[in-house]
């Protein structure tokens, strides 16, 4: 075992002679071996490093492990833990020369990530957070500290000469006290906790927290690099004071000339870029000299970087090399500092246990007395209490000054970084296990517009992809008549896909006040949305307008969007259609992955959906907000998707600037000959059932048929149609026959419908999630100018809930969006 321990990578009496001709080599065919230069060899270990990292990224995303936890471990496999072991493998990939090199270029990539991290941050959200999330910040950092103050004692039985117990104290505690704030934003994006109380309380605080652990971590590197008897230490603390107004007072302004500079939409100049870029360098080098760590610098002129368009482009420019390529580096080299044999014995190994678990119960016995106090429930308190534990790059950065300083020895560098990989580790899972929140399932009726009191609120969930989607929305909700007795509260929802490393900002975007400048284009987008559904707001008196943000993967965003409309009772979501119309006229994929989630959306709504394909519904004419004119056409064609599309066409037309069109498709004799004839087989019990269920599908329609007419009989501005059609041909040909001056056509989806009006047209269909007609209508060579609206009306049965529409074949089932569909495949795509 001994010869373990004098691994490779051990620096404490070795002399490395460093030779400035050995970068590049003269190629293997000279007999060279590339390992042997310092240039190749940093390229295999840089290669080395993000393979291991990306591939556990991959393995613990089951585990819904943060990026963190998959990167300190890779170092750790890489270092003298695992691998290093080998004492071939240490000497040949991580020999003792190369480490300079890579430290070197480990410390660029954080310095260029905190400075990211810094831009990324918007202190006046600190400034509003209020008492409750500064409390809990406070009490999250007090009491870890004061455990890791006691344990100080127990861990340092031999420090160095000239080492106070104060300076050791103060690391300890700082690393255990500190909350990752990047770390957190993710993670509470993946428990879908972003827009709930406690995520923002999280976020909120973490952000106090981690401005405090900066102001620790200065002044513990302060301490910790002079003799505590000297003056240096104070000299420090008031000289990195005076570059921080320095700062604020000179470089901020100059940066914002910089700014005012560029117009408004124009690229920067590289210039201005290449300065700041330079300017990161040099804030690093001022701190350096001045004794405190060279990150810090970095991060304070990050601070100081004006929300806006600078900060967006500094962020698309260096993001993904920065934190892709170049700070995994500083992970790995975390963890190949970190030898786990070093930790030797019994007692300290219980130590370690003790260790985590005290700290991690400090963490959540602070924050569970703050809530108390502010009267919140307890299971509320104690997740927020283990969120807090999230640790990630700062207490990295802690524990590496540390051990560079000798403050912290191998033991006790090891114990930590375990420390941190365990608590990050956990977290996930166990919130996602203990917190469910309080969801208040109560089921409601009306989830459908033809069960919607007709002098009742509508609520309708709208959800948008990105600011085209606005218009067409904006002028479908104004044709739908909001009125005094029947107003709507439209739910505005953005849809954000969640990438590898969603800013962190973006998720406080809700707390942001309006007119404050967008941190990243998407947030950008939001305030897009947002304004736009404000305005209309004003403008229109019977209408309100709730913007949310919905931040998830695709493969799992229907789930945010049916837990919304659940949650506030919605009769009807709208979405996009995942094609939108160029300029042609003709119709193109957006993103593939919008389909997924109408797809998932239809076959898990928990009301009705209408999928909007947008070509334009022109409001742009309008003279007035109550002088709007459309010209609106139903397609009926029987069963519970066609009644709630009359039911849309209803409410609208009541108001007076929209005539109503409804075209009712009847077979003809030829028709009724080949109603299924195909699938006819005698022996066939379930036959019966869908041929009763039809027989009763008809009287309803005729029932809700006779029941619009009747009582829209002396209304002029409905016209009703019926047209005798006999297959799908002479039905496709009726429907290119309507004229064009229509800006909307309302059809329905026709889901589990046989009929033999659209037989035959389901063979060639390119979006089957449109139905038979809603295709037709939306394909690129129907040549139209007409907005669709496809809609499903939610059919399925709750418990605790009759439904007075059809009695499709449906069984009562524990889940709660259950809707009868054919059995076409799997109900989630992927």
């Amino acid at each position: 075992m001994e010869g373990v321990n004098t691994v490779a990578n051990k620096s404490d009496d070795t002399v490395v002679c460093y030779a400035p001709t050995m970068i590049t080599t003269n190629g293997v065919w000279q007999g060279d071996n590339p390992l042997d230069y310092s240039l190749p060899l940093f390229i295999l270990q840089l290669t080395m490093v993000v393979v291991t990292t990306r591939m556990l990224v991959f393995l613990l995303k089951p585990l819904r492990q943060p990026r963190v936890v998959s990167e300190i471990l890779g170092g750790v496999i890489l270092g003298p833990s695992a691998l290093g072991r080998s004492q071939g493998f240490a000497n040949t990939i991580f020999p003792l020369r190369s480490v300079m090199v890579l430290e070197t270029m480990a410390n660029v990539g954080l310095l260029y990530f905190l400075f990211l991290v810094g831009v990324e941050m918007d202190l006046s959200v600190i400034r509003r957070t209020g008492k409750k999330a500064l409390a809990i910040a406070v009490a999250g950092m007090v009491l870890p500290f004061i455990i890791g103050a006691c344990f100080s004692f127990l861990l340092h039985n031999d420090k160095p000469e000239g080492f106070t117990q104060g300076t050791y104290i103060l690391f300890l505690g700082v690393a255990l006290s500190v909350t990752a704030f990047p770390v957190l934003a993710r993670i509470l994006a993946e428990l879908k906790l972003i827009n709930s109380e406690i995520g923002r309380l999280a976020m909120s605080s973490a952000l106090i927290n981690d401005m405090c652990a900066w102001i620790l971590l200065a002044l513990a590197i302060a301490l910790a690099e002079n003799d505590s008897t000297s003056l240096a230490s104070l000299w420090v603390i008031l000289a990195s004071a005076a570059f921080v107004a320095f700062c604020i007072l000179f470089v901020r302004p100059i940066i914002s000339w910089m700014i005012r500079r560029t117009p408004e939409g124009e690229s920067f100049s590289e210039f201005y870029i290449c300065l700041i870029l330079t300017g990161v360098m040099i804030s690093g080098f001022i701190t350096d000299a001045i004794g405190t760590h060279s990150v810090f610098g970095a991060f304070v002129f990050g601070l100081i970087i004006p929300n806006g368009p600078l900060g967006v482009t500094l962020i698309e420019k260096l993001e993904d090399f920065v934190s892709g390529l170049l700070l995994p580096l500083f992970f790995a080299i975390s963890g190949l500092k970190t030898d786990i044999a070093a930790i030797n014995g019994g007692r300290t190994w219980g130590i370690l246990a003790l260790v985590i678990f005290l700290s991690c119960a400090g963490k959540i016995a602070g924050t569970v007395i703050v809530t108390s106090f502010y009267q919140m429930p307890l299971s509320e308190g104690f997740t927020l209490g283990l969120l807090m534990n999230t640790k990630g790059l700062i207490e990295m950065i802690v524990l590496n000054v540390g051990k560079d300083q000798k403050v912290l020895d191998d033991e006790s560098f090891a114990i930590m970084v375990i420390v941190a990989v365990v608590m990050t580790g956990v977290i996930s899972p166990i919130v996602a296990t203990i917190y469910k929140p309080s969801r208040r399932f109560v089921p409601y009726k009306r989830r459908t517009l033809q069960r919607s009191k007709p002098d009742g609120e509508l609520r309708v969930l709208v959800c948008v992809h990105t600011p085209r989607n606005v218009p067409t929305i904006i002028n479908l909700l104004e044709a739908s008549h909001p009125t005094k007795k029947s107003p709507i509260c439209a739910y505005v929802l953005h849809l954000v896909e969640l990438t590898g490393r969603a800013s962190a900002m973006l998720i406080v975007h809700n707390t942001r006040k309006s007119g404050r400048p967008a941190l990243n284009r998407t947030q950008a987008q939001s305030d897009h949305i947002i304004h736009a559904f404000e305005n209309f707001e004003q403008h229109s008196s019977c209408v309100s307008v709730q913007p949310l943000t919905a931040i998830s993967p695709y493969s799992s965003m229907h789930e945010d969007i049916c837990s919304l409309a659940e949650d506030k009772r919605v009769a009807l979501i709208i979405i996009p259609f995942h094609k939108q119309q160029t300029v042609d006229g003709g119709m193109e994929a957006t993103n593939p992955a919008f389909r997924t989630v109408n797809q998932n959306l239809l076959a898990n709504a928990p009301c009705s959906v209408g999928i909007l394909v947008d070509r334009g519904l022109s409001g742009s004419t309008r003279l007035a907000a109550n002088e709007v004119s459309h010209q609106v056409a139903v397609l009926f064609f029987g069963g519970p998707d066609d009644r709630e599309a009359l039911a849309y066409g209803w409410r609208m037309c009541e108001h007076p600037g929209t005539s109503l069109t409804v075209l009712r498709f009847v077979p003809g004799e030829d028709a009724a000959d080949s109603t299924m004839q195909p699938t006819i087989d005698h022996n066939d019990p379930s036959m019966l059932t869908v041929e009763t269920d039809s027989t009763r599908e008809k009287q309803l329609d005729d029932e809700y048929i006779n029941d619009f007419r009747m009582k829209t009989a002396n209304d002029e501005s409905i016209v009703y149609i019926e047209n005798v059609v006999n297959n799908g041909e002479e039905t496709v040909a009726a429907i290119r026959s309507l004229d064009s001056n229509h800006d909307l056509f309302i059809v329905g989806r026709g889901q589990g419908m046989i009929s033999p009006l659209t037989a035959g047209l389901t063979d060639w269909s390119e979006c089957p999630e449109l139905g038979a007609i809603g295709d037709i209508l939306a394909s690129s060579d129907f040549a139209s100018t007409v907005s669709v609206l496809v809609i499903q009306q939610y059919v399925g049965v709750l418990p605790h809930e009759s439904i007075a529409t059809p009695d499709s074949p449906i069984q009562p089932d524990d889940d709660l969006t259950d809707r009868w569909i054919p059995p076409r495949g799997p109900v989630v795509f992927d």
